[in-house]
């Protein structure tokens, strides 16, 4: 059986046809769901019961206040020293969006965790809301490495700042803690 470049473009070209045709038709439907009552909030995102979470806030050399949440691993030892993993957001998102998620299942797995709002975003500190700020956003790392580093489950050599999309390349900054 021989298949021609032609006749796979062709095949291809009537499936792309179909795409807009099956979105539109998800979306009409979509529409006609009910929503939940959401006037609290959502309450919708995945939450663990081996984790500990606690809202904190802290500052970063600029004095904006950023907002956190920090989880840790039920059952730790109080003079455990654990790793810690800094949880920064996607563009456009908050924390409890995409953060909290990644930062409870590596809390699970035994590191101390916390999710930032960058700022301008969220529960952070900023005006104008919603601004696009890298030196900004990569000082707010630098500050979470060093507010982790006191926490007492904390091992301080052992403090890795991550980021998902945008946040990513804000968390490779060096933080002030480990600056010669």
């Amino acid at each position: 059986m021989v298949i021609s470049i032609r006749s796979i473009f062709t095949s291809f070209a009537a499936g792309a046809m179909l795409i807009p045709a099956l979105v539109a038709g998800l979306s009409m439907s979509s529409t006609q769901a009910r929503a939940r009552d959401m006037s609290n909030g959502a309450d919708n995102f995945y939450k663990s019961d081996k984790v500990t979470v606690q809202k904190v806030s802290f500052k970063n050399q600029y004095q904006m206040g950023i907002a956190g949440n920090l989880f840790t691993p039920d059952g730790s030892k109080r003079d455990a020293k654990l790793p810690a993993i800094v949880v920064g957001h996607p563009m456009g998102a908050v924390k409890e969006q995409s953060a909290n998620l990644y930062a409870t299942k590596m809390a699970e797995r035994g590191f101390v965790t916390l999710s930032l709002d960058l700022p301008y975003w969220g529960e952070s500190e900023g005006e104008p809301r919603n601004v696009v700020s890298p030196d900004l956003y990569a000082e707010s790392f630098s500050a979470a490495v060093d507010f982790l580093g006191t926490q007492p489950l904390v091992d301080k050599g052992r403090i890795v700042p991550s980021g998902f999309a945008a946040a990513g390349a804000s968390s490779s900054v060096r933080p002030k803690s480990t600056r010669d």
